[in-house]
């Protein structure tokens, strides 16, 4: 087996790799088709670092990440509500199925002009953006792990009367884990760019609104900047709040002993329970 701190270290040393590997793939295209095509690292490390030290970096990505979270927090908790309700009572989930696909299936593009006719160029309007995009995803992903939950333990837990609170953390949330985890990453990474083309499109706040700056000023420099400090800010939220959760949520998983999940209950009946008999 491979220690932990060795597969950690692997994992950087490969990813170390992957982002030498882009930075000359970005060389050679500013040498082979010129600046107007692609600026060099030098001149975009430049531009990147007077927009770190100047003031307006920290109100443009205060921007972005509210938008950004808000409207995913929205349309997951949307999400995982109405896929509950969707998989415990089968006729909602049969009913609410295609409409999440039809969200689905309509592009990020045609929300964000939606929003805009409907709520103005607003916040209000690119966090319901982020929100409807965000929520089909989550409602699918938690309605297929409670429609495929372990159907014995919640008939264990039925018959030894357990609380609602260790059936939905013991039981429910294990299942779900499988499916909330790459949900809510897929989720997280739409939000980001459903806001940033909301704020591209809309009133010109956050990141988006000043990479629509710099293209207007044909400042390709500081638009490739721009765009590297959104890289950094989603990579660093993902491994500070998403990583945390995935671990939580494989914790969950693997908690719940699997002789518990193979083996029946001593039991034989509701009768043997209510008189104590196991």
């Amino acid at each position: 087996m491979v220690p932990k701190g060795a597969a950690r270290f692997s994992d950087l040393s490969y990813g170390t790799l992957g982002l030498a590997l882009v930075a000359v793939g970005w060389t050679l295209v500013n040498r082979s088709y010129g600046a107007l095509v692609l600026p060099s690292l030098a001149d975009t490390g430049a531009a990147l670092l007077r927009i770190v030290l100047s003031s307006d970096a920290l109100a443009a990505v205060t921007a972005t990440v509210g938008h950004a979270f808000g409207g995913v927090a929205i349309g997951a908790a949307a999400g995982l509500i109405l896929g509950l309700i969707g998989g415990v009572v089968r006729p909602v989930g049969a009913a609410l199925a295609p409409v999440a696909t039809a969200i689905l299936a309509v592009p990020p593009i045609v929300w964000v002009v939606l929003a805009f006719l409907w709520f103005g160029t607003t916040g209000t309007g690119i966090l319901f953006t982020v929100a409807i995009s965000s929520m089909p995803i989550l409602f699918a992903a938690t309605l297929q792990g409670v429609r495929s939950r372990n159907r014995h333990l919640a008939e264990m837990a039925t018959v030894f009367r357990l609380p609602l609170s260790t059936r939905l953390l013991r039981i429910l949330l294990p299942d779900l884990a499988v499916m909330l985890s790459p949900a809510l990453a897929t989720a997280f990474a739409i939000s980001w760019k459903v806001a940033l083309t909301s704020e591209v499109l809309g009133d010109g706040s956050g990141i988006g609104g000043r990479f629509a700056v710099a293209r207007a000023h044909l400042d390709l420099p500081e638009a490739m900047a721009w765009i590297i400090l959104v890289v950094g800010v989603v990579l660093s939220s993902d491994a500070l709040l998403l990583g945390p959760l995935r671990r939580w949520l494989s914790r969950s998983r693997t908690a719940m002993p699997s002789r518990l999940i193979d083996q029946p209950p001593k039991c034989a009946s509701v009768n043997a329970v209510t008189d104590r008999a196991c």
